[in-house]
């Protein structure tokens, strides 16, 4: 599995040209204490957020009021088992099983750790 980039887009869910640096990669640049705490954490989206698969782009997007995420790679997979009833550790193995010789045991909780970080998920 790669890197878990994310673009955002604008709210008509074009990206623009300024929207291009705004593509972040799972684990780059952040602490490790955000990420410290997800042990027994059971991930689910925030209320205002959204996950809808768009069949014209072939990508899932991230859909919050006057706001979409572009996501790219396994952003997708990981966030639709974000339901609130699967903890960390059950993600990290059910995405292992479906990626064989992923690094997911440490790009996952660090991807999810970005996301709380956005208030993306809860």
């Amino acid at each position: 599995m790669k890197p878990l980039p994310l673009k955002e887009a604008s709210p008509g869910g074009h990206a623009s040209a300024t929207d291009e640096g705004a593509d972040t990669d799972a684990g780059v640049g952040a602490g490790e204490g955000a990420f410290a705490d997800v042990g027994h954490w059971t991930p689910a989206l925030s209320r205002s957020v959204m996950l809808r698969h768009d069949r014209v782009r072939g990508t899932d997007l991230l859909l919050m009021p006057e706001r979409v995420v572009v996501l790219r790679g396994g952003a997708g997979a990981i966030l639709r088992l974000c339901d609130g009833r699967h903890e960390v550790a059950a993600i990290v193995a059910e995405l292992a099983e479906r990626f064989p010789g992923a690094s997911v045991a440490t790009e996952v909780p660090e991807f999810l750790g970005r996301m709380r970080e956005e208030g993306w998920i809860r």
